[in-house]
């Protein structure tokens, strides 16, 4: 493991022998990390958080703090990544509100600058999420879809299989698969 010497790594977490962690990142206890995977500069992984192998987290990126939802108890959540899954500079991904629930985020997706992941939201896998992109409480992404940059995807919508978002899309209702959605409202 090479762990920088300003990085806080707590005890009780589950860190893969050749995980790579940044300066100045923080590591929560309870925290897995799997086999390849490398933490940026400056990353928070909170409590509840598990990511699979070779997913690599640049710099400035928030995983698995409390979801921004006022109905949230304090109660145990969680956040999973996929392996091979890239979460480039300052993606935030929060915890879900449900006790014992999980944010997902699928395998081989790339999240961009700036991406959102609110609480209970479920990626798909080799799903491309632009720049700026905010995704609200329990959307649902299906396999390979593609979001445009700065596209905003309000709550409990479903975006299909295949699908595209446009960049500065609105989406206020479901997008049906292997179809491009563009527009606010589309």
């Amino acid at each position: 493991m090479k762990i920088h010497p300003t990085a806080s790594v707590e005890k009780d977490t589950e860190i893969a022998d050749d995980v790579e962690i940044g300066p100045g990142a923080v590591i929560a206890s309870g925290v897995k990390i799997g086999p390849g995977s490398i933490i940026g500069p400056h990353v928070i992984i909170d409590k509840g958080s598990v990511l699979g192998s070779n997913v690599r987290v640049f710099t400035g990126a928030v995983i698995g703090t409390e979801p921004q939802d006022l109905k949230y108890g304090g109660h145990p959540t969680y956040v999973e990544i996929g392996d091979g899954t890239v979460l480039r500079e300052y993606v935030t991904i929060n915890r879900a509100t449900g006790e014992g629930n999980v944010t997902r985020i699928g395998k081989n997706c790339l999240l961009m600058t700036n991406v959102h992941v609110a609480h209970e939201c479920k990626v798909g896998d080799f799903v491309v999420i632009s720049n700026l992109t905010a995704l609200g409480g329990h959307v649902e992404i299906e396999d390979h879809a593609v979001i445009g940059g700065m596209a905003v995807v309000h709550q409990f919508v479903r975006v299909g299989r295949m699908a595209m978002i446009g960049g500065a899309s609105g989406l206020m209702k479901d997008a049906p698969p292997f179809m491009i959605t563009f527009g606010y409202p589309p």
